[in-house]
């Protein structure tokens, strides 16, 4: 399990910066957008928005294995980079499988963690920390790694311990307790 965890890609976020707009940072809209066929409602949690989303079914079943349904309905904020079920599928065979069997569970706990960041971090504000920090921005995730983020050309990325990147397909996802980007690789901790 180890061994395939190893090996598979590591992730970073890719925001695109043209994508963010003033009104990105303003204050949440009522069904102010559509990820996976479902409207997101800032009156809903990650998780209430997250279960009608057809693109995070994957997520969704690995939060629940995982035992963090009620984490990730809490209060918060949380800051959560959102792999889609393509992402998944990227892993290598067998992968996920192996990740949502009882014994893997604090494994699979650790992967997910790993994609949150507490606090509501937006597109602008992590381009902020990335500029504040001279050119790289260093985000401790719950899971306690670190994701690096930095902005190379119109594009913010996080790179995580591995040195893997992915791209943030949808910044600025608003939700009651926090915030979503739906990422196109799934994360993988140190």
């Amino acid at each position: 399990m180890l061994k395939i965890l190893s090996t598979a890609a590591a992730v970073a976020l890719a925001i695109p910066i043209g994508g963010c707009t003033a009104m990105d940072a303003g204050a949440p809209q009522m069904s102010q957008s559509m990820v996976g066929g479902a409207a997101m409602y800032d009156t809903r949690n990650i998780i209430e928005n997250a279960v009608n989303s057809r693109d995070h079914t994957t997520l969704v079943a690995a939060v629940k294995a995982a035992g963090l349904v009620d984490t990730l309905s809490g209060p918060g904020p949380f800051t959560v980079f959102a792999p889609t079920n393509s992402a998944f599928a990227k892993l290598p065979p067998g992968t996920v499988d192996t990740l949502l069997q009882p014994a893997n569970r604090a494994t699979l706990q650790s992967v997910l963690t790993y994609h949150v960041v507490p606090g509501r971090v937006t597109a602008q504000e992590l381009i902020g920390l990335i500029k504040q920090g001279g050119g790289e921005a260093r985000l401790t995730t719950v899971q306690g790694g670190a994701l690096r983020a930095r902005l190379m050309g119109s594009q913010v990325m996080l790179i995580d311990a591995k040195g893997g990147m992915s791209h943030v397909t949808q910044a600025n996802v608003m939700q009651s307790n926090g915030i979503i980007h739906v990422t196109d690789s799934v994360s993988l901790p140190g």
